[in-house]
């Protein structure tokens, strides 16, 4: 085999073994951009888009590791650097991911950052201007970001409230970019490749999606996601009748009001019959 060859089929191995994202704009060359200068990443849109599995995409074809924290309530600053724990019968400081993301020169990723506590911004505020430090006030450290660290953070702009938004300070210490559902070619084509449903199947669940997302802010407080939509198509593709697949995955995740419930299913059967 040639070394061309060989190359080719090096490549297409890689390929394949990269989480399958669909670009919709310049989003890729955005985010290799910044991780090579060294710049922290803000994404932003709604639940469901593609946020998730974009960085997944990316750490990979980077050839970074990935520490992907889902942020809540109750996250401490403490959670994401670490803690002192009993193990076997002696106390040792244990690195919590971002500790770890640093010191191994990965991708730290913070999924909804805005459910975090407030404490959690104070902590990577040093990571996200030229210092790039993470101190360490329990061991005493002082950790230099390497060259191969990025922190990228997310949010649903939708969901935020006074209480659960990011601080100018903190918003502009990022390079930001927004994401949105898919256009309706590239979302047929995402939900078809991960659900293995027919691509002719999928155009009537994404057709259907777009007219329950402009339901969002009436009777609904979200949009299908493109998630939910593989979910549907997943189910249906495994025998499931469309009615039952598309109660369970496009009605009841979105709404408790039985009356919203009955509109989604009459534009649901309009759609399927």
């Amino acid at each position: 085999m040639s070394h061309t060859a060989t190359a080719t089929k090096a490549a297409s191995a890689f390929a394949r073994d990269l989480p399958y994202y669909a670009p919709a704009g310049n989003e890729c060359a955005l985010f290799e951009q910044a991780y090579r200068q060294r710049l922290p990443l803000l994404l932003k849109g709604p639940t469901g888009c593609g946020k998730t599995r974009f960085v997944s995409h990316m750490a990979a074809k980077l050839g970074r590791p990935l520490f992907t924290v889902s942020c809540h309530d109750d996250l401490t600053a403490a959670d994401l650097t670490g803690r002192y724990l009993l193990q076997g019968g002696e106390t040792r400081w244990v690195d919590g991911p971002l500790t770890r993301a640093v010191r191994e020169g990965g991708i730290c990723y913070l999924d909804e950052v805005v459910e975090a506590r407030k404490d959690v911004t104070v902590v990577l505020h040093p990571l996200t201007d030229d210092r790039r430090l993470l101190p360490l006030e329990r061991t005493g450290e002082l950790i230099e970001a390497p060259d191969d660290f990025m922190l990228v953070v997310s949010y649903n702009p939708g969901y935020q409230h006074i209480l659960k938004s990011l601080k100018p300070s903190t918003r502009q210490r990022f390079v930001a970019m927004s994401f949105d559902f898919p256009p309706p070619r590239v979302e047929c084509d995402i939900v078809a490749r991960e659900s293995g449903l027919s691509h002719e199947r999928c155009v009537a669940l994404v057709n259907l999606a777009g007219r329950l997302r402009e339901l969002k802010g009436q009777d609904l407080e979200e949009g299908v996601s493109t998630r939910l939509l593989v979910y549907c198509a997943t189910l249906i593709s495994a025998g499931m009748p469309i009615l039952e697949a598309t109660r369970a995955t496009l009605v009841e995740p979105l709404t408790d009001d039985l009356d919203v419930q009955e509109g989604l299913l009459e534009s649901i059967r309009a759609t399927f019959g």
